[in-house]
């Protein structure tokens, strides 16, 4: 149920979550699979209201300066040089200049899309480049972990791509304390949501090929 009704939230209530329910989400991250049991990942938690202002303001101007050069709707650079740009980098990067992305991209930069949407508390995923096998795969799985656990408490929480932007900051870097091994990777919001945006909501169902007694099948 915690499963199936979970909703990415993006609009909290002005209100802190007590500190003590954050370790518990933390610790249900810290007993994620891991290969090798290596635990790839330290968890920076960021709590201070300015500190998170100040956080999406400058990724904020990141994403506004990226939008310039490859956003040939609107960048002053005109629009078949920024397309012939935005062309390249989509070929370079296909994954994070994706449609949905793309257009995050912009809307942030416009000041029309938020980064932490007001949630109170923001955990940001560090990833150790020295983690056995994929370490970005279980990262994710801890990240999975906490996300759930923090709905299972009535508790809204949204992933955040677009923070890896202020590890590109030299001075962001060492605010955080970011240094080798750890590449800041993803980020979590977590709060408490306005509304009830909890629910199931329609998924595609995609086609499956098992294989048993000598033959494959099709199951949905």
């Amino acid at each position: 149920k915690v499963i199936l009704e979970r909703r990415s939230v993006r609009k909290y209530k002005d209100k802190q979550v007590p500190e003590n329910v954050i370790r518990r989400i933390m610790e249900a991250g810290r007993f994620a699979p891991s290969a090798g049991n290596s635990q790839p990942w330290k968890l920076l938690v960021i709590r201070d209201p300015a500190m998170l202002q100040k956080m999406e303001r400058d990724v904020r101007i990141s994403c506004k300066l990226a939008a310039s050069f490859i956003d040939w709707r609107t960048s002053p650079l005109g629009r078949t040089a920024s397309w012939l740009t935005a062309q390249t980098y989509i070929r370079a990067m296909p994954n994070l200049l994706a449609p949905v992305p793309f257009g995050a991209l912009t809307l942030i930069g416009q000041g029309k899309l938020g980064l932490y949407h007001g949630a109170p508390t923001v955990i940001l995923m560090l990833m150790d480049k020295r983690g056995v096998a994929k370490p970005q795969v279980d990262i994710g799985i801890c990240g999975q972990n906490m996300v759930l656990a923090a709905h299972s408490m009535g508790l809204g929480t949204c992933w955040i791509g677009f923070v890896e932007l202020l590890a590109k900051n030299p001075i962001w870097r060492h605010r955080l304390g970011i240094k080798y091994p750890y590449k800041l990777v993803e980020g979590i919001t977590i709060g408490y949501p306005i509304g009830h945006p909890d629910g199931i909501i329609e998924r595609e169902t995609h086609a499956s090929e098992w294989y048993e007694n000598g033959t494959w099948r099709t199951v949905y």
